[in-house]
């Protein structure tokens, strides 16, 4: 890593969409000076302007892999300091515990990860919920940077069987129905995390990676 270079670190610790996320934000950042790293080694997430912190599968093999690969310090360091965006079980790793598998989370946004409790209610059409949500989905906007030039209710990608619920109205960044309403995007100072895919959201989910690169909270 160059000294004085603009870098994102994407943070490698075996459960994250990483091809997918890095190539979006290698798209978002195309003429914009910045250089995206996937990383398995904290010196680099240290020396990072700005991280991402992907996440896939369930919640206690992603806290587990992240502690095991040596990284959750660097992580935590930076979401002290550097731009953080977290993205699906990524943002639920930055509260405080997750009802799957009993689990802790990092204590970055207090609130708690709760399973999605639909079993034989039904929706407007008549067809029954699926659990994991898993399709596109409208996401009702709190004013935030990271939604500038993204349109209100604008259609996100899901796939989730648990979701994000704050302590504190005002880290909710985002909110999306889905037989009640979740967040969708929690936000705290340097830090700002989607359940949705950015990476899988065509142009709105390209934006929000770009402001990401732009934001100076």
């Amino acid at each position: 890593m160059n000294a004085g270079a603009k870098t994102v670190a994407v943070v490698d610790y075996g459960m994250g969409n990483l091809r997918s996320v890095s190539q979006a934000v290698r798209a978002a950042a195309q003429g914009s000076g910045w250089s995206v790293v996937v990383t398995q080694h904290p010196e680099e997430v240290r020396a990072a302007q700005r991280i991402v912190l992907p996440g896939q599968g369930a919640m206690p093999d992603c806290m587990h892999e992240l502690r095991s690969s040596g990284l959750q310090e660097s992580v935590l360091e930076a979401a002290a300091a550097k731009p953080l965006f977290g993205v699906c079980v990524g943002m639920q790793m930055l509260l405080d515990h997750s009802t799957e598998g009993d689990t802790p989370g990092l204590g970055l946004i207090p609130g708690t990860v709760l399973r999605f409790d639909l079993a034989g209610r039904t929706q407007s059409d008549g067809s029954r919920y699926k659990v994991p949500q898993m399709g596109w989905n409208p996401v009702r906007q709190t004013p935030h940077p990271l939604w500038a030039d993204v349109a209100d209710l604008s259609y996100f990608y899901f796939v989730h069987s648990f979701y994000a619920a704050v302590q504190n109205a005002a880290h909710g960044a985002g909110q999306a129905d889905y037989g009640g309403w979740f967040a969708a995007a929690i936000a705290r100072d340097n830090i700002f995390a989607t359940q949705f895919h950015p990476e899988k959201s065509a142009q709105q989910g390209l934006t929000l990676y770009r402001n990401f690169l732009h934001w100076n909270p």
